[in-house]
């Protein structure tokens, strides 16, 4: 059968002319703002990435979140506890609550590493981080952390969503949602995984939720080409692929049409946008051999041990530098030791993943510095909680799960460095003074980055939702500058 009709048309051109140009509108949009024009056509048609406005006056414009995947032992990192030396073995009194349940006493197992101080503020940190304390008067620390589950799924989605059940916005999205991204040929939210997998709730973590898939993530890997079907279909012309596009397009609009339904059309037309555009302009963002040898070597790319980790911190220097609003990369993935889940051995444990992180980080803080980039990009490192101070077994070093109590810390982005906020009992059991929740955390990210915590929401499902939740929450103010 003929693919034109009695009337002398192809199915495309009745469409054209039925539905008066369009398709055109999201080719309008790739030849600029001149779309703008074009999208009263659409009803309701809005492009959901434009650049918003802040609430007020940014002290960040872009956000890299370090994610510890695991749980690093506070006590063991940045949370020293000089009463726990010499102590190694003794029962004491201590409430626990972890993946081996509630206890009420314990055998404590003393840091395995030293401590020593840095900077001007004096920080003391440990061993395990020799090159990240060199950079503590540019970092505030947050000991007072605490989470509302000690299972790593649910505290992962709390930390990353403010929720410990699923199917609410991460973050990330909600950066993506509330700012829109200032770079249209590149996504508003990046995400990087470790190499030996991903975490344990998996996408949960970087999803949209209830918005548009438009805000969530994009993932990039570690090895090969970060983002995979970059490069464009072999043998085609740049015409080529314009028309294939188009093509797409109109195959899109055409479905949901058939459905009459146009609810979701501008996040269909923006993706297919944004995955042309990329294949224009994202391999030259991911080219690491643009940057000198110099820089690798800041960023430990010139070790086996570190390079992995390096090349991910590296990455997310170069999208911040072009735009992109929020980049989380995780260290640590799988199960037990593939990440900082210390249940057996703490030493192999912490030294492998510390041993991968520290110096990355901190060519990553030097880097951004020396750019004067540092000031406008906000640091955040962090786990879903901690661990004990005592052991989880009756003989070995491991600790078990700890959302009493645990560090986490920020730098760049207006962040007061050299400072400590909170504390935890002698012990690092459980946070005693000014103790803080997840909630709190993300409060401080969103003002810092322009948003006014309590202000942002999302209408769904019959209530204003928020990432803070219902209740008002106030940043950290001690700890900006």
């Amino acid at each position: 059968m003929s693919a034109r009709n009695f009337c002398g048309r192809t199915r495309r051109e009745m469409l054209w002319e039925s539905g008066c140009g369009f398709s055109a509108i999201a080719a309008a949009s790739l030849l600029g703002q001149e779309a703008s024009a074009a999208e009263p056509a659409v009803a309701g048609y809005t492009n959901p990435l434009a650049p918003k406005p802040p609430h007020h006056d940014p002290d960040a414009t872009a956000c890299i979140f370090l994610y510890m995947y695991g749980g690093p032992s506070h006590i063991d990192t940045f949370d020293y506890k000089p009463d726990m030396v010499g102590r190694d073995n003794q029962t004491v009194a201590v409430k626990t609550f972890g993946r081996g349940g509630r206890k009420n006493e314990g055998r404590i197992v003393e840091p395995r590493w030293k401590f020593k101080q840095y900077g001007e503020c004096g920080k003391w940190v440990s061993d395990l981080f020799p090159n990240l304390g060199q950079n503590v008067d540019d970092i505030a620390f947050l000991h007072s952390m605490t989470a509302d589950s000690p299972i790593h799924g649910s505290a992962m989605l709390m930390m990353n969503s403010g929720k410990i059940l699923s199917g609410s916005p991460c973050l990330g999205s909600w950066l993506n949602y509330g700012l829109g991204t200032v770079n249209e040929n590149l996504p508003g939210f990046c995400l990087m995984l470790d190499p030996r997998g991903g975490p344990i709730s998996g996408p949960k973590n970087w999803s949209s939720g209830y918005m548009p898939a438009t805000y969530q993530a994009t993932v990039m890997r570690s090895q090969g080409n970060p983002i995979l079907d970059l490069a464009p279909q072999a043998g085609l012309t740049t015409a080529a692929q314009r028309r294939l596009l188009d093509t797409l397009r109109e195959s899109n609009i055409e479905h949901e049409m058939a459905r009459a339904d146009n609810s979701n059309l501008s996040a269909r037309i923006a993706s297919y946008e944004l995955a042309y555009k990329m294949q224009a302009h994202a391999p030259e963002a991911v080219d690491l051999s643009q940057e000198t040898e110099a820089t690798q070597k800041l960023y430990g790319l010139d070790s086996p041990k570190t390079a992995a980790f390096g090349r991910q911190l590296l990455l997310a220097r170069r999208l911040v530098e072009r735009g992109v609003r929020f980049v989380q990369i995780y260290s640590g993935g799988a199960h037990n030791d593939d990440n900082w889940d210390a249940h057996s051995d703490l030493a192999f444990n912490h030294n492998l993943h510390a041993g991968e992180t520290d110096l990355p980080i901190a060519g990553l803080l030097a880097d951004l510095k020396q750019r004067g980039l540092l000031s406008k990009t906000l640091i955040i490192w962090s786990g879903e909680f901690g661990r004990q101070p005592t052991a989880e077994y009756e003989k070995g070093t491991g600790r078990d799960h700890n959302c009493f109590g645990f560090t986490t810390w920020l730098a760049g982005g207006g962040i007061k460095g050299g400072t400590s906020y909170g504390t935890t009992d002698e012990l690092g059991s459980k946070a005693v003074e000014k103790r803080l929740e997840v909630k709190h955390l993300h409060s401080t990210i969103l003002h810092q980055m322009g948003l006014d915590p309590n202000g942002l929401n999302y209408f769904f499902g019959g209530l204003n939702q928020k990432l803070v939740g219902v209740e008002e929450v106030e940043p950290i103010h001690d700890i900006l500058a």
